[in-house]
């Protein structure tokens, strides 16, 4: 079943207003009204937004993820509290430690994804690109599966999709309770003009960011909009760009084309306006050159782009989207602090800071609420491969001359270093042997003779 399928095969109305009261149900309030508003009015045409956006979404998709099996969940549990607490950061002695924890939190195998594909319309990394989109966008993603409801394979997922986040609104059961423990949803609503589609609460997996803004109308259950914070900034930006095309259109500043003496009459004034709009639309270098027997002046009623500085305000507008994206100005191709050791560390920082923290909670909610679901997954989780992400990887030299120094202190062995280094491990059992820098052999054989007579 395709995507336009289901709307097409599920209950629809055209009066949300009377289906609410004849049916009893309640519509959350959603105190950030407007949410098409980020798609139509910033993403669509904003290029800084839709910059930023595209490129935390494809990022997000650029890190290597599959399927691994868990061996010991409390390694698991230890691996996840360490790279929350540096936020991904690692020293030396962190990555060692985090190494050791994957080592026995997850078996090396990699598994498939639980089905080929999410849906017939996209790839899993066109899936997980707009997941990010909308929840950059929105505060919200909504994903849709499509399960039997009964059979051998009732409740497993057959097809997964990112519902527009923009365009949802939640509805809530008879008498809910906001302050309980209980689920308060019953049902989500796609909304678009006059007509909407249901989907079972427990057929949508739905993620938010955290939104402080209370209400007992269910306001909260919506996750709050970045762009919410910076809106202003947003429209001061489409203002700005629609503005300077005013400009190149019109040529520059307007005024008024006056006589210095005798003042021009009627017909005068037409007749030079034609004139030069004739002189405009001529191509010909010859049409730019008139003659007049009156000396004439010009008083300008509007300012210049230079007394305007429009690109001043366009750039503080763009470090404000900046920020609350957790993005940098000198990703965007800015001139201004954009040099290669700049933008290492910008990359870095955005990594860190943003695109960590959200596939961390993308994977959590994936292996909670979707691959549990799948039958030989119950044991298994959708994990991102982060030793992969290019700004996390320590400079090769210096990770290079730290994990020789622990090789030859005997704290790890040649396999370890292979695996830090990012190299296959050798099946060869000598490499798993710990030796010592004096010579190669095992730290047993490297203890001096009178230690062993000592003893």
């Amino acid at each position: 079943m395709g995507f336009f399928d289901i709307f097409r095969n599920s209950k629809q109305q055209t009066n949300k207003f009377n289906e609410a009261f004849f049916y009893g149900a309640k519509y959350t309030e959603n105190d950030d009204a407007d949410l098409t508003k980020y798609i139509d009015l910033a993403y669509n045409i904003n290029p800084d937004v839709y910059s930023i956006v595209t490129q935390r979404a494809n990022k997000l998709v650029s890190i290597p993820y599959g399927v691994k099996e868990i061996e010991d969940k409390q390694s698991q549990k230890k691996l996840n509290k360490l790279l929350g607490s540096t936020k991904y950061d690692l020293t030396h002695s962190q990555r060692l430690k985090a190494l050791e924890l994957e080592l026995k939190a997850y078996n090396s195998d990699e598994y498939e994804m639980p089905i080929v594909r999410p849906n017939t319309n996209q790839s899993w990394d066109e899936f997980f690109n707009l997941t990010e989109i909308f929840m950059s966008l929105t505060g919200n993603v909504y994903w849709y599966c499509v399960a039997p409801e009964d059979g051998i394979n009732a409740g497993q997922p057959s097809e997964i999709y990112v519902l527009p986040s923009h365009l949802i609104e939640i509805v809530l059961k008879d008498n809910a309770n906001l302050l309980s423990a209980e689920n308060p949803v019953d049902y989500y609503i796609l909304t678009e003009y006059n007509r909407y589609t249901k989907f079972n609460e427990q057929n949508v997996v739905h993620i938010s960011t955290n939104n402080p803004n209370f209400g007992f109308n269910g306001e909260h259950l919506y996750g709050q909009s970045p762009l919410r914070a910076a809106w202003k900034n947003i429209e001061a930006s489409n203002k700005g760009l629609s503005l300077n095309i005013n400009t190149l259109k019109n040529g520059g500043v307007f005024g008024f084309i006056h006589s210095k003496g005798t003042p021009l009459t009627q017909p005068q004034a037409v007749e030079l306006k034609e004139r030069l709009k004739e002189m405009n639309s001529n191509s010909e270098d010859l049409s730019r050159i008139a003659g007049i027997s009156a000396e004439l002046g010009f008083t300008r009623l509007s300012l210049s782009a230079d007394e305007l500085k429009p690109f001043e305000y366009l750039k503080y507008n763009q470090k404000q989207i900046c920020n609350v994206f957790g993005w940098s100005t000198a990703l965007l191709n800015n001139d201004e602090g954009g040099k290669y050791d700049k933008q290492k560390e910008e990359r870095k920082r955005v990594v860190t800071d943003t695109t960590l923290p959200n596939i961390k909670l993308y994977e959590s909610v994936f292996n909670e609420k979707i691959l549990s679901r799948f039958k030989g997954y119950d044991n298994k989780c959708l994990q991102f491969n982060i030793k992969e992400i290019p700004e996390l990887q320590a400079d090769l030299k210096e990770l290079t001359e730290w994990t020789t120094k622990l090789l030859e202190t005997g704290t790890i062995n040649r396999n370890t270093q292979q695996i830090l280094l990012g190299l296959p491990i050798a099946e060869d059992p000598n490499m798993f042997i710990y030796t010592v820098k004096d010579d190669i052999m095992t730290l047993e054989d490297a203890i001096l003779p009178q230690d062993n007579l000592d003893a």
